[in-house]
């Protein structure tokens, strides 16, 4: 055991990985089928198994079967290449540019599966050479394995440097750190064949994205923070009854215009993916400040009188300030200020005639010209206590006459181009009722 116990404790450590998840999904009953990682996690710890094989089975050469021998090589060679493979194709996942294409994908698996083939063809002539320590092995096999892994390795850190807009802002620093590392130890594992330090770089990118990712204790501590977000904005909707589902609506539209401005290139240096996710976890709070409106006037059948008007204009105001005041302590300063301008600028219109300040074209928050086609659209889509719903195709007129005048003309231009989504998104909650 004195050649393999490095491989060994790296093996004690994803085992370790794997009871966890395994433990913490049975606990939250989750579905293990969410993301990539239970493959590239068991595509590791085989990989570390076979690492931790060949250490001995190198050194052990005058006992243990060549034919043995060369297959546990073999298979750990080819657990390498498709850890690295992995990890690419999860990077892949994460900045949301993984291929829908199947030309583009069988672009990407060629050069592994070029790999591969050159390994099974020449692993008869691996090569063991004895050093001062231990022994090792080279080798055509071994050559194309390592060319393999700078390859996919470099490009891993080439996506992440182009995308990583598209990363959440507290994970970057984590895995680019966790990616150097795993380079470093291959590079040096290259340099110098015989310290057999692999395991070690495959233990920590593994281990860096199950702690950045895929620790499903994490998961649930942020489903609790939705939901309480969702509970706050809840116990507002439920003071309207003219309302009912209106803030998972116009959550549903949001997500949809942000997603799709994103994929056509507009204001691509705001749309990252933090600013998405606050977007969509904000859009439930846009009439917080309803709250402090009396129900005589929120819950009035008929026209509001200027009067009646002028408080319930007073909403917006009100919940920007609610926000700021309940938030603030949560941690996300990104994510509170997101909301306080949602719920504060949502009314406010293209040409400057919205409220509660009056500003006019891009001095709007994007999220806040986002929220108001959402907002304005569900409004009409939907019936109210003063009237009832009208037709959907007279609501995306009243979209597309508001163009430039009321909503940001980009973004009403992009939910127009997408009438079908979002009128999937209104069939399927009128179907829930």
């Amino acid at each position: 055991m004195e050649y393999c116990k490095l491989q060994a404790g790296c093996l004690a450590v994803l085992l370790y990985i794997l009871f966890s998840y395994l433990r913490e999904y049975r606990t939250y009953k989750r579905s293990l089928r969410e993301s990539f990682f239970d493959e590239l996690l068991v595509l590791g710890i085989l990989c570390v198994s076979f690492d931790c094989a060949t250490a001995y089975t190198v050194n052990h050469l005058d006992t243990v079967n060549p034919v043995l021998n060369d297959v546990l090589h073999l298979l750990f060679l080819t657990g390498i290449d498709s850890v690295v493979f992995s990890v690419f194709v999860y990077m892949l996942h994460i900045t949301g540019l993984y291929p829908r294409r199947l030309v583009i994908k069988v672009a990407g698996l060629l050069p592994f599966a070029v790999n591969i083939f050159v390994l099974v063809l020449n692993f008869n002539s691996l090569e063991y050479v004895q050093g001062v320590y231990t022994n090792y092995s080279m080798g055509v096999s071994v050559y194309t394995c390592f060319s393999m892994v700078i390859l996919y390795t470099l490009l891993t850190v080439t996506l992440f440097c182009t995308r990583w807009k598209y990363i959440e802002r507290h994970k970057r620093s984590c895995i680019i750190v966790y990616v150097l590392v795993f380079l470093t130890v291959m590079l040096l594992q290259m340099r110098y064949p015989e310290i057999l330090i692999t395991s070690i770089g495959i233990t920590i990118v593994i281990l860096g994205i199950y702690l950045s990712y895929e620790d499903p204790a994490l998961k649930e501590l942020s489903e609790y923070y939705s939901e309480t977000v969702m509970s706050f904005a809840n116990l507002v909707e439920n003071r309207d009854s003219s309302t009912g589902g209106h803030i998972k609506r116009t959550t549903q539209y949001v997500r949809l215009i942000a997603q799709n401005l994103q994929k056509r290139g507009y204001y691509k240096d705001i749309l990252t993916k933090d600013f998405i996710s606050d977007m969509e976890k904000a859009a439930p709070l846009h009439d917080i400040g309803k709250i402090s409106v009396p129900d005589a006037v929120l819950q009035k059948p008929g026209k509001l009188t200027d009067e009646e008007f002028a408080v319930m204009k007073k909403h917006a105001e009100n919940g920007g300030t609610i926000i700021r005041e309940s938030f603030e302590k949560f941690g996300n300063d990104e994510y509170t200020e997101m909301a306080y301008e949602v719920a504060r600028y949502h009314h406010e219109k293209w040409n400057g005639r919205g409220y509660p300040e009056g500003l006019s074209g891009e001095k709007i928050p994007l999220c806040a010209r986002i929220m108001a086609v959402a907002d304005v659209f569900d409004a009409v889509s939907e019936k109210r206590c003063y009237r009832d719903a009208m037709p959907l195709e007279q609501c995306f007129d009243i979209i597309r006459k508001g163009t430039g005048e009321d909503f940001d003309p980009i973004i009403a231009n992009v939910f127009l181009e997408i009438k079908d989504a979002v009128e999937e998104v209104h069939r399927s909650f009128a179907q829930n009722k």
